[in-house]
């Protein structure tokens, strides 16, 4: 039977009793409290910083697993932050996820380019967060995350190769789970056609492009019940999305 720590949708982390240790480095108050809340809730351990010297100390005193690193900060900026992280033997591969109000593309790539394993802009859902923060530790460290991953009622068992909606079984065709597994890695974001074919199918295999389509569609028809929002978003002329605001 796959394991039922579900709460709203999601799945407390699983295993040991050490949880990941994640900072969460952010200057604004109600933010940090929903941050911290959600986090908490999901079985994480939560530590804060509230500008960019606090945050550079806890990290030297004590590396997390993973940090959650605002773009503006007082005294230190996030992107000094994350240079200096990777500049250091100890720390050059610790895990941080982005988080600013900046959402214009080359302000992401800048991110990107200095260090950062992930993006996420304001304004954001709680719940795209903690997925984000699940991949990026199953991928840096595959320990400390389990093997399920959630997302908005979705629960896939990696292991198993089983998956759930609001406890219902739904039965897919291994495209069609490489593909929803693509997808909830990164909730939120839109990939092309492209994009996902070259993660999905692989970069050597040819395939037409159309193909996706056909394969999104034997997705939405297995994950939606006659009464279920439609998690999968279409973005004319760019791509698709697994978005729980699609509707």
């Amino acid at each position: 039977m796959m394991p039922s720590a579900e709460v709203n949708g999601q799945v407390a982390v699983r295993g040991s009793a050490i949880k990941p240790h994640i900072l969460v480095v952010e200057d604004e108050t109600a933010l940090v409290e929903i941050l911290r809340y959600n986090l908490e809730k999901e079985g994480f351990e939560v530590a804060v910083a509230v500008d960019g010297e606090e945050a550079l100390a806890a990290i030297n005193e004590r590396p997390p697993d993973l940090v959650v690193l605002d773009w503006m900060l007082p005294l230190v900026s996030g992107l000094e932050i994350c240079r200096q992280v990777r500049r250091k033997p100890e720390t050059r591969d610790l895990p941080i996820i982005m988080l600013t109000a900046r959402g214009e593309e080359a302000d992401r790539v800048r991110g990107l380019e200095v260090g950062a394993d992930d993006y996420v802009a304001k304004p954001f859902s709680p719940s795209e967060l903690i997925a984000r923060v699940r991949a990026v530790l199953r991928r840096s460290k595959p320990s400390t995350s389990g093997d399920l991953l959630t997302y908005a009622g979705i629960v896939m068992d990696l292991s198993s190769h089983r998956v759930l909606r609001d406890g219902r079984p739904i039965h897919l065709g291994p495209t069609e789970f490489r593909l929803l597994r693509f997808l909830m890695e990164r909730p939120g974001r839109v990939y092309s056609r492209e994009q996902l074919l070259d993660a999905v199918w692989g970069r050597d295999i040819y395939v037409e492009v159309r193909t996706v389509d056909v394969h999104i569609r034997r997705l939405r028809k297995a994950l939606n019940g006659p009464n279920d929002i439609d998690l999968i978003r279409t973005v004319r002329s760019a791509g698709y999305a697994l978005d729980e605001l699609a509707q």
